[in-house]
């Protein structure tokens, strides 16, 4: 998260520098001076401007979703900043008070004419659990802001991507609690209903609706967010949205009024378990049931793309939830139409430098591509899958990967972005691409050919000299 800090000590502004990164993305505005050259010597990210003045935070991109934060250490009212942030559209503000002035009443003042800032105090920073206090407080500011947004609409759409996983339709009872909606008032809706094995005996035993939506239906709805998927996803049907929470990696070519886009984290349900706890809003049964399924399949249970706040998230919502109604859930994935293509995938398939690839030909659901990667992935010595076939006259391709050695998604993105979608995290990723398209850039390959391609590909990719850009995030990540 994007935050702006104005601090007039230089020993506060190191502080918030070490205590906040890595989990935001701090920049200081400070007037010019000595101490601006000091801190960029330093590496701390300086803005210069009089923090005063509004055009300062307009050209600093202040945004409603950056976190502002105002030193206030009782010499120096910050009252005028305070102004230039509301003039500037800043909404997510916090004062920190410094010294022995009392908090709370200090807290109190600053309530009175600016009602929408919170007051923190220096101490507060400190430590692990006071740190993801003062983060939950940003993501309650977040909420309550778009929950008023969506207020007033009569009807809401929660759009799900094709296919809805357990991930995505779990997001979407979640956002309806947080709502605080009905079925009635907001629709979970995707444009390709839900067809896998597991997943529809989840809708079964766990009575989600999930209707189907036409383009021409999307006019009908006051409102339309988006959970585990982005605009980008539905090839230019959707330009703008209201609202858009996801755990994939942002995508550029689409507006929307809110987003909360964290792709470190497992599963979009970890995201909405923290937005449902940040507003005190109660987790019945059947959404934490649906919830906790979600992020153990979302990260194979802890097995990939795994972080603190997923284990944090599965541990909150493991005494809410119906462990024995998750097990019958579990118990679909094995299917004798499964088993066939993950024959097909042995017999022709290629082991080569612990990367299996394969080429299952026409299969009516993307699905069967995905849980042939997924199978072979647990082989001894395998470390990559790459497994492709035809849907619809269109070329899929799913990747997994475990240790990390390179990103799943850029190679995703490397290969079929300029021709298809292609995209994903560092362990597992997709591309989905017409086969004019493929044909047009690869050429006409023969079935028989294909997965020898594939492998192809793969060794040049995992192979060659890592780029510095790619290798950076990877070290971030890890």
């Amino acid at each position: 998260m994007r935050c702006l800090a104005v601090c007039q000590d230089e020993l506060v502004i190191r502080m918030l520098d070490e205590i906040l990164l890595p989990g935001f993305e701090v920049e200081f505005i400070v007037e010019k001076g000595p101490l601006t050259r000091r801190l960029q010597e330093a590496g701390v990210t300086v803005i210069t401007g009089d923090p005063r003045r509004t055009e300062t935070w307009v050209k600093a991109d202040l945004g409603p979703s950056t976190c502002v934060i105002i030193e206030d250490n009782g010499r120096r009212n910050p009252k005028r900043i305070l102004e230039a942030v509301r003039d500037a559209g800043g909404t997510l503000v916090y004062v920190l008070g410094i010294g022995a002035t009392s908090t709370e009443k200090r807290a109190a003042e600053f309530h009175d004419e600016f009602p929408d800032v919170s007051y923190l105090s220096m101490s507060e920073l400190f430590g692990g659990p006071l740190l993801t206090e003062f983060s939950r407080s940003l993501t309650r500011a977040r909420v309550q802001q778009y929950q008023r947004y969506f207020s007033d609409a009569e009807r809401v759409l929660i759009m799900l991507h094709n296919e809805p996983d357990p991930d995505a339709m779990a997001s979407g009872l979640a956002l309806r609690n947080v709502l605080r909606r009905t079925k009635a008032t907001a629709i979970i809706g995707a444009i390709q209903g839900v067809t896998r094995p597991e997943n529809v005996r989840m809708v079964n035993l766990l009575d989600i609706h999930v209707e189907q939506i036409t383009p021409e239906s999307l006019e009908e709805y006051d409102r339309i967010a988006m959970v585990d998927v982005q605009p980008h996803y539905f090839g230019g049907l959707i330009d703008r949205v209201d609202l858009v929470i996801d755990h994939h990696p942002e995508q550029p070519g689409y507006a929307a009024v809110f987003k909360d886009i964290r792709p470190d984290y497992g599963s979009t349900s970890t995201i909405l378990t923290e937005h449902l706890r940040a507003v005190d809003v109660n987790i019945s049964e059947r959404t934490a049931t649906a919830m906790l399924y979600a992020i153990k399949s979302d990260t194979l249970f802890f097995n990939r793309q795994t972080n603190r706040v997923d284990l944090e998230a599965f541990s909150y919502l493991y005494p809410l939830a119906d462990a024995a109604m998750i097990r019958k859930m579990e118990g679909a994935e094995i299917t004798l139409e499964r088993l066939d293509y993950v024959m097909k995938a042995y017999r022709g398939g290629t082991m080569a430098d612990q990367v299996f690839c394969a080429f299952i030909g026409p299969t009516p659901r993307e699905d069967f591509i995905t849980y042939v990667a997924d199978f072979f992935l647990q082989l001894e010595d395998v470390k990559w899958t790459i497994v492709a076939g035809i849907v619809n006259d269109a070329f899929v391709v799913s990747v997994r990967n475990i240790g990390y050695s390179r990103n799943a998604g850029e190679f995703a993105r490397r290969y079929f972005a300029d021709i298809g979608s292609a995209g994903g995290h560092r362990a597992m990723a997709k591309a989905l691409v017409p086969m004019a398209a493929f044909r047009a850039k690869f050429g006409d390959l023969a079935p028989d050919r294909i997965t020898g391609w594939l492998q192809g590909i793969a060794a040049q990719f995992l192979h060659e000299a890592q780029p510095a850009a790619e290798k950076k995030r990877e070290t971030v990540a890890n």
